[in-house]
């Protein structure tokens, strides 16, 4: 599903990648773990589009995604990925249902067919009754699962999450970690998590450990 070879990046006078080469497999939950300035974010965005490497190649179901123009890129992101922060970033002045539309929307989804997608989404998410409630009117756990559903409504390939557990208490983060799971048995989709949690590290099909923007290891 994606293939990295010899990905570096550098900000200035730090180079915070030194030759990443990595592998992620079909369907896999792939956990990226270090100490902090490690690189991790970093790779997480190149390997999710939002940020370019300075050398070497990333390739996702067979697209080289570094070689491709703007707008090009920006419909590859919309179709193909999904991402979930640890702020879940959800827009206060509309509901849940509306966040996880928007995606839809953007993609030029058929409207009824994205909102019907949607609520089923969230349903499976166990937030039927609060398709209509704002970010507001929501707690932690039910903001983010909102953020997850507003990641899988195009049905990507690949879901990429920075410390999605980060700003949990620890029964939600539980309660993510193996929504995760089940998301990738029930729809297929490819995770590909940074973490300091752990335990969710230590579930994953793979972890990656990084330090000083090189992968030290890779612990199935």
């Amino acid at each position: 599903m994606i293939e990295v070879k010899g990905v570096t990046k550098t900000y200035g006078p730090l180079q915070v990648l030194k030759g990443i080469d990595l592998t992620i497999q079909k369907n896999e939950i792939v956990s990226i773990v270090g100490a902090s300035g490690a690189g991790k974010s970093t790779l997480l965005h190149i390997l999710g589009t939002l940020d370019k490497p300075d050398a070497g190649s990333v390739v996702i179901n067979g697209h080289n995604v570094a070689s491709l123009r703007k707008n090009t890129l920006a419909e590859f992101r919309n179709r193909f990925l999904g991402f979930i922060f640890q702020f879940h970033n959800l827009l206060p002045e509309f509901t849940a249902l509306e966040n996880v539309c928007i995606p839809g929307y953007l993609g030029k989804n058929d409207p009824k067919k994205t909102e019907a997608r949607a609520v089923e989404l969230l349903s499976m998410l166990g937030l039927k009754d609060r398709l209509h409630h704002p970010p507001s009117k929501m707690s932690g756990g039910e903001q983010q699962r909102t953020a997850v559903a507003r990641a899988l409504i195009n049905n990507p390939l690949v879901v990429f999450a920075d410390e999605p557990s980060g700003n949990l208490d620890s029964r939600n983060a539980q309660e993510l970690h193996h929504l995760f799971f089940q998301l990738r048995d029930q729809l297929g989709q490819t995770f590909v998590i940074v973490t300091h949690n752990e335990e969710l590290a230590n579930m994953a099909d793979r972890k990656v450990e990084m330090k000083d923007g090189k992968v030290l290891s890779l612990v199935r």
